[in-house]
């Protein structure tokens, strides 16, 4: 089973964004700095990260949801036994473990390992 953990988006102006949504929510964000701003909505995370170029090797900055799983690697697997392709790996990351795919409209897809040892998946 996974969880919705995040939606991600990744804007040009993150003080107009951090506004329309504190107001829109009516709530503060949980954490902010001058590149992103983190709301709660319930248990997911509204992640809003200032655009960048990336550098080589580094992910792409683009709109997702992440999804969270308690055995990422084997559920990687799992997933590859349905016909799913990964389009990056499992690989470890500052934020933790996490790899992605894309749905057939080319949505991007995080999987993110849980953290929480409670946690379906």
């Amino acid at each position: 089973m996974v969880k919705l953990a995040e939606v991600a988006y990744f804007v040009d102006d993150i003080p107009a964004m951090t506004d329309f949504y504190r107001r829109l929510l009516g709530a503060e964000p949980v954490a902010q700095s001058e590149g992103m701003a983190i709301f709660m909505v319930g248990e997911t995370r509204l992640f809003l990260h200032q655009q960048y170029q990336p550098a080589a090797g580094e992910l792409p900055p683009e709109n997702h949801i992440a999804l969270t799983v308690k055995d990422l690697d084997n559920y990687c697997l799992s997933l590859a036994s349905t016909g799913l392709a990964l389009e990056i790996p499992p690989a470890d990351y500052y934020w933790g473990r996490s790899a992605y795919l894309r749905d057939p409209e080319g949505h991007l897809i995080e999987l993110a390992e849980s953290k929480d040892e409670d946690s379906p998946g």
